[in-house]
């Protein structure tokens, strides 16, 4: 089986085509210790990393992936925005891209395929990102998680990217590594391809029944059952 008659291809961002931990993990200690908090290793802030800023922020005042009700909402205006601040300055310092997404997207992009990215963070960190990346030109849309009323796991990104570049969902195809991305794709009933690596918390990407499963980035080519 392949995925057949697909003319647009949506990707998730952080953990699907870059790892952006280490700035994210940068910008949380930094945060943390602007406000008299203790630090945490990148390995630990990774594990809260997939959820968009706030969440992430949230996270780190918690010192847990699981968030205390309790946090001073005053106190969480003032960490949001320094966490903010200071990603923006400093949101492509270690963030690297994954195993073989240049020569996928080049190849996807030779095949005419069009492409769009889905994420969670903020909009405004996109394009500095793809610029700093040599990404640019690849994507004809791009939606952060602050650009419409819901992100995903909720379906409206996609089916807003759908409408907006006129592509049908039956031809659309979601690509990810969090159960946010399969969840989003499966309620928007499009196709799927989870990547085992990325953030998703520990947990089996297979679980959440995307269309197929990939250890490797490259292996999308495979999977597309391109015409020529």
């Amino acid at each position: 089986m392949k995925l057949s008659n697909k003319e647009l291809i949506i990707f998730d961002f952080d953990g699907t085509l870059i790892d952006s931990a280490p700035d994210l993990a940068l910008s949380v200690n930094y945060m943390l210790k602007s406000i008299g908090r203790a630090p945490f290793d990148e390995n630990t802030i990774r594990s809260w990393v997939g959820n968009g800023a706030q969440t992430l922020v949230r996270r780190g005042l918690s010192g847990s992936a699981q968030i205390d009700d309790n946090i001073d909402e005053v106190l969480f205006e003032k960490a949001l925005d320094i966490f903010l601040k200071f990603y923006a300055e400093n949101v492509c310092i270690k963030t690297v891209l994954y195993p073989k997404v240049v020569r996928t997207l080049k190849i996807l992009k030779e095949q005419n395929y069009r492409m769009a990215i889905v994420t969670n963070k903020p909009f405004d960190f996109i394009e500095p990102i793809l610029k700093g990346l040599d990404l640019e030109g690849y994507f004809e849309l791009n939606l952060g998680g602050d650009t419409l009323e819901r992100k995903k796991p909720d379906p409206l990104p996609l089916n807003y990217v759908c409408e907006k570049l006129s592509v049908s969902i039956e031809k659309t195809l979601m690509i990810g590594d969090s159960k946010n991305d399969i969840i989003a794709a499966n309620a928007a009933q499009m196709q799927s391809i989870g990547v085992t690596y990325g953030y998703n918390y520990g947990e089996d990407i297979g679980l959440y029944k995307p269309t197929f499963v990939v250890d490797d980035f490259s292996d999308i080519v495979g999977l597309l059952a391109h015409e020529s």
